[in-house]
């Protein structure tokens, strides 16, 4: 019967061994291999080869295809002092990787020589539980979740679009939420706002808004604007460096007047908007693909467009379409995905059915077009009322 020790040295001599010092030299040049650090989540904290993919030994069969999807990559493989790292490297050889290699002794001697160290996101215990399936995320990890806790996101409304997009953004840590409506809360609006409750009846929403997110999450800080948004406040309020907006208005003026601030600011806007039983969601980015202006050039006749008080809404459809707003603007700050720029997201709740529309940046429009002839704000009531 082979002992731990014999078993160590056959896996040995089966994998191909680097030494610290040729890893260094490959990561200097100008194609490094891929790192991958197989030790456990406690000692990574302490500290990684910089660019290293953590991939702990527990996980690598299970994660391997979808962490390290080219089977014909340059894999160097690292653990604390060389072992887990050699039976590590076996593994993959044994799963078809072609070329791995296990550096030998590992971190602690990659440090102890004074090369470089890098060191992940310090959240606190209370962040890494409640934040625990995002880390767990490659995706996401640490350094994303430090990426959500530094964003901030303009809201605009705290009705039925941006009840669901202000609560799932608040739960996944975006850390600072901004949040303009002038409205207050009514009893009607119970049906589908589910920021408020019976007992916030005719408070303002921003208000109602803040205490149900910060109980939620009090990572978060909620910045009120109890203000309708206008051609007098709009740089105000954009100015304050905003990653992400989040469109959940629901009328033609203001939407017009978002789209030409954010073009000239270059702001990516998530925009939503729902109708009885139908929704869309797209995202505007400048300089990436079309504005609102390309979509709609001009608005449609005020009966063609009743509002949500006319025409009624399905109460469960602001929750699809404001959730998949929030989708889009934590895309958007991880950099992660691909966002719905030159693309409309349509969704019939009747017949459960979604379709994705192509949309394309119109050369001639006002606005982003190559020749814009709108500059500055202009009176979007009038604009929509011909």
């Amino acid at each position: 019967m082979a002992s731990y020790s014999d078993l160590l040295q056959q896996v040995r001599d089966s994998i191909q061994i680097l030494s610290l010092e040729d890893l260094k030299a490959e990561l200097d040049s100008a194609q490094p291999p891929l790192v991958v650090d197989v030790r456990e989540k406690d000692e990574w904290r302490q500290g990684y080869i910089p660019g290293a993919i953590h991939l702990p030994r527990g996980f690598l069969e299970m994660q391997a295809g979808s962490r390290l999807p080219d089977p014909s990559a340059n894999i160097v493989v690292y653990c604390a002092g060389g072992v887990r790292s050699a039976f590590a490297a076996k593994a993959l050889q044994d799963l078809g990787y072609s070329k791995v290699r296990s550096a030998n002794p590992g971190f602690g001697n990659w440090k102890d020589k004074g090369f470089p160290v890098e060191r992940p996101v310090q959240l606190t215990e209370a962040q890494q539980e409640r934040y625990s399936r995002h880390l767990l995320l490659p995706e996401v990890g640490e350094l994303g979740q430090k990426k959500l806790l530094e964003s901030r996101v303009l809201l605009l409304g705290a009705g039925g679009l941006g009840s669901p997009a202000a609560m799932y953004l608040a739960a996944a840590g975006v850390g600072t939420l901004g949040i303009i409506d002038n409205d207050v809360v009514d009893s009607s609006n119970l049906q589908r706002q589910i920021l408020h409750g019976e007992d916030r009846v005719g408070a303002p929403k921003v208000e109602s808004a803040a205490k149900t997110l910060t109980n939620l999450n009090p990572d978060i800080e909620v910045i009120p604007f109890q203000e309708r948004l206008t051609s007098e406040n709009v740089d105000r309020i954009f100015d304050q460096k905003w990653d992400v907006i989040v469109d959940g208005l629901d009328n033609f003026p203001t939407r017009y007047l978002v789209n030409d601030a954010s073009v000239w600011k270059n702001v990516p806007v998530v925009h939503g908007s729902i109708f009885r039983f139908e929704g869309q969601v797209t995202t505007f980015w400048p300089k990436q693909g079309p504005c609102y202006r390309c979509l709609y050039p001009e608005p449609p006749p005020a009966h063609l467009a009743p509002s949500c008080a006319e025409a009624g809404v399905l109460g469960v459809l602001p929750g699809i379409i404001g959730t998949l707003q929030a989708t889009e603007a934590v895309k958007i700050i991880l950099g992660k995905g691909d966002p719905l720029v030159g693309r409309l997201l349509t969704y019939d709740s009747l017949r459960m059915n979604f379709r994705t529309l192509k949309l394309r940046r119109n050369t001639d429009c006002p606005v982003c077009g190559d020749a814009p002839t709108i500059k500055k704000y202009i009176d979007y009531e009038d604009f929509c009322s011909r």
